[in-house]
């Protein structure tokens, strides 16, 4: 296996969740150590990133941004910020972010990672092109894939609990448990998710669910 690869911008191809569509830069070339994607605004005016602030205590990420070609409007609390091609944009956890395409083709690349931890792929650009048919109801098949999402890729434990979530969802209980029972072996921050994530409330009252939870 070679040490390095190259991959020009349209080589990796877009997928979206719905709203945005994102190159993902990272599962593309099996990144571990950050995230990275970037996003593309088609025309003048389209939202390139989705609002968001990363306050939540399983983000709270650093992220810069930089915008590779066209122009792009960034808001941030509120404050607009032009940025022509060639700008870095760096941002903090808690402050809301958003960007729009003051171009056509406008392209931002996207990098980010939380202070002070090892950063942990955890399958979101496999969940994301998913979530639609979330959205739709279709939480036995969406389980399912998210089944074979995670067998071939076994490092992305949040793909164990979305499946979890879905099996809740679609009224397979047992399974619903041991997959987020799988999910929390391997990262504990999904117990407290769980605790209080509204997909789980269809088990909620189940007691292997509430020995898992604590």
């Amino acid at each position: 296996m070679s040490g390095y690869a190259v991959a020009h911008l349209d080589e990796i191809d877009e997928v979206s969740d719905g709203r945005e569509p994102w190159r993902p830069v990272r599962h593309h070339f099996g990144i571990r150590a950050f995230g990275v994607n970037t996003w593309t605004g088609r025309n003048i005016g389209d939202r390139i990133l989705n609002e968001h602030d990363e306050s939540e205590d399983e983000d709270l990420q650093e992220e810069l941004y930089f915008v590779h070609q066209g122009r792009a409007r960034f808001e941030l609390d509120g404050d607009r910020v032009d940025a022509p091609a060639g700008t870095f944009v760096f941002v903090r956890p808690g402050v809301k972010r958003t960007a729009f395409a003051e171009e056509p083709g406008t392209t931002i690349l996207a990098v980010g990672a939380t202070p002070g931890e090892a950063y942990e792929p955890d399958g979101w650009e496999i969940w994301a092109p998913l979530r639609p048919l979330y959205e739709a109801g279709e939480y036995a098949a969406v389980a399912d894939r998210l089944h074979e999402a995670f067998e071939a890729h076994p490092e992305c434990p949040a793909l164990l609990y979305n499946a979890a979530c879905c099996e809740s969802l679609a009224g397979r209980t047992d399974e619903a448990v041991e997959h987020l029972r799988l999910a929390i072996e391997q990262a504990e921050r999904f117990r407290t998710l769980a605790a209080n994530d509204t997909d789980f409330d269809p088990i909620r009252q189940e007691p292997a669910f509430k020995a898992l939870i604590g």
